[in-house]
């Protein structure tokens, strides 16, 4: 059957001339060069900088094109777009370009006329994508390129300007190679550029030297945020003076005030190449994290502020996200009453770490504390061979216990009520022991936390924000950050003065037995009976509760004597109120004290008036 199909095609494509058929010839299109009907023809000119040099080849590009157009036969000019010191690697910015492409779209221009491809664009995906969308339009548009002798709307045009677009772009790629070769060798020569900065002037040997004048204000922003006062007080300061951006504006935003306070020119010092572009296409600048080599130079030019008080301020405003104000803060350590070796916790201060909390302990209180017992009430009891019970093996809803993960904390209940009746408390920290204390606090003390609210008679438990400070606790304790942790503690009491503790070491861990991958169906707690052990429910819970592998040999502490030992010795000073005394974990920065910048602040004030 298919050999006669073939056979038929064969005898119809044999070539029979067919008397019957008439052929009406096309009407045959003009070359560009011969076609002389009327078109509205627009003119595209770009330069990549706006350097005096570019302008030139810019004011040159309009003159030889308004002539050239008038002197062509049917030729009439529209208008000349241009594009002064832009990019032709992307369409983003390039306004007069976007017009021209809407004006050919309303119908408006016939023919656009350029230097050439690399003036039109050097990207290869806009430039053969703007001229296909330009000789789809309705009326088609026809781009001429002058020096390539290219005319899009040519049938045979697209590969030449495919090639040719693939020149330019990679030109571009050739010379942001070079310039990024030429940067990295200024930088590692010491020859830094030099952008306009408040607070200083640009020499004549190209070095930074202070402008007193805008010094003025560099320091008072300096001064006020190390005081204590926010970015948005500082700017509303700013503008009340009248005093004036590097631009010369006179308002003033929260974000151009940090800006001044994060440069570190303002120190002496530079760092060089804190953005980088990853692509020479878009031009995009990224931040620079370990993409490229960095350069800092200290010392490079005069100061305006120390380094030390421009340290301060970067640790200042690192920590200003978990709601730190004021100056800044040391750590405070007891040294003194039952509290002794405990660390005052700051709620908004993430800046230590886990050597500052040892150091501090081992210089103020000798790196220890009073022995804290486990036992409420004394006996008479003979309990020698016997172990006091843990009280976890009898928790309640009633216990006195605190859940931490490492953004958050919640006490019971319990806990909050056996304190007392303040709402505000403070969390100390014994990383030897590891024990964390809680004891009643003045609302206006700057390291309170809320921890509880009373309304309508009753008592309500609120959750901690401990986002800054958690993540060392459990560094400290070498605990997962992905766990949650519950921990049992106990409430001691002398006279009228109460406080809370919790042994860290004693915690149970919760952990997540749901499916790893519900697709796979596979238990996150088959790892938890990888020995063929078989659990004893039939069912579980989403969680189950770990504790402590030492808990396996006993069921608590031994007793040791005839009767427990009292929790308050009458030996040891309680004093639950102790203030801590500061310590300051950095020794190699000492930057100005709050009645240096109390002081200063007025001076400058009174400075910057008396010029008004």
């Amino acid at each position: 059957m298919s050999e006669d199909i073939k056979a038929k095609i064969r005898e119809r494509y044999k070539g029979n001339a067919n008397a019957n058929i008439e052929v009406i010839p096309a009407i045959e299109q003009p070359s560009f060069y011969e076609d002389f009907s009327e078109k509205r023809v627009a003119v595209y000119a770009r330069v990549s900088t706006g350097s005096a040099n570019q302008t030139s080849s810019y004011e040159l590009q309009k003159g030889y094109y308004e002539q050239d157009v008038t002197r062509h036969p049917g030729w009439k000019l529209v208008r000349i777009y241009a594009d002064e010191g832009i990019s032709g690697t992307s369409l983003s910015h390039r306004d007069e370009f976007k017009q021209m492409i809407k004006d050919c779209e309303a119908g408006k221009i016939d023919l656009i006329i350029t230097k050439s491809v690399s003036r039109f664009s050097r990207n290869v995906l806009d430039c053969i994508g703007e001229v296909r969308h330009l000789a789809s339009l309705p009326h088609p548009v026809g781009v001429f390129f002058e020096t390539e002798n290219i005319y899009t709307l040519n049938s045979d045009s697209e590969m030449s300007l495919s090639f040719v677009s693939t020149l330019a772009q990679e030109e571009s790629h050739t010379k942001s190679r070079s310039m990024d070769r030429s940067v990295d060798m200024r930088f590692s020569m010491g020859i830094f550029l030099t952008p306009a900065l408040l607070g200083y002037d640009v020499g004549e040997d190209g070095k930074l030297t202070i402008n007193e004048e805008e010094a003025l204000t560099v320091r008072l922003c300096f001064f006020m945020y190390l005081y204590g006062y926010s970015c948005q007080q500082i700017a509303e300061t700013l503008m009340k003076l009248g005093r004036r951006t590097k631009p010369g504006n006179t308002k003033w935003t929260a974000n151009t005030v940090l800006a001044v306070l994060q440069n570190e020119r303002h120190c002496g010092d530079i760092l060089a190449r804190k953005t980088w572009t990853p692509s020479y296409l878009d031009h995009k600048a990224r931040k620079n994290v370990s993409a490229k080599r960095k350069y800092y130079s200290t010392d490079d030019h005069p100061a305006i502020i120390s380094r030390d008080d421009f340290i301060a301020t970067q640790r200042l405003i690192a920590n200003s996200k978990y709601g730190h104000k004021g100056l800044l803060p040391s750590l405070h350590v007891i040294t003194t009453g039952i509290l002794r070796g405990f660390v005052e916790i700051n709620p908004h201060w993430a800046g230590f770490c886990k050597a500052d909390y040892f150091n501090a302990i081992n210089e103020m209180a000798d790196g220890e504390g009073p022995e804290i017992t486990n036992s409420d009430l004394p006996t008479a009891f003979d309990l020698t061979g016997f172990e006091i019970a843990r009280g976890p093996f009898f928790q309640s809803s009633d216990d006195i216990a605190v859940s931490v993960t490492v953004n958050a904390m919640m006490f019971t209940r319990t806990a909050v009520i056996k304190l007392g009746k303040t709402d505000t408390v403070e969390l100390l920290f014994d990383p030897v022991r590891k024990l964390l204390a809680v004891r009643p606090i003045a609302s206006s003390n700057k390291h309170s936390i809320q921890w509880a609210s009373t309304m309508d008679g009753r008592r309500h438990v609120k959750m901690v924000c401990g986002t800054a400070f958690l993540p060392l606790i459990f560094e400290m304790m070498e605990w997962k950050p992905e766990s949650r942790y519950r921990v049992h503690g106990m409430r001691r009491q002398k006279g009228e003065e109460v406080v809370l503790f919790f042994d860290m070491k004693n915690a149970e861990r919760y952990i997540d037995t749901a499916p790893t991958d519900p697709k796979d169906g596979q238990p996150g707690r088959a790892a938890l009976f990888a020995d063929g052990t078989k659990p004893l429910a039939k069912k579980f819970k989403t969680t189950v509760v770990a504790s402590p592998a030492s808990w396996t040999e006993n069921f608590g502490r031994k007793a040791t004597g005839g009767a427990v030992p009292l929790a308050v010795d009458a030996g040891i000073p309680w004093d639950v109120g102790a203030e801590g005394m500061p310590y300051q974990t950095d020794k190699e920065i000492s930057p100005s004290t709050e009645s240096a910048l109390q002081k200063g602040i007025i001076e400058i004030v009174e400075t910057i008036r008396r010029m008004a």
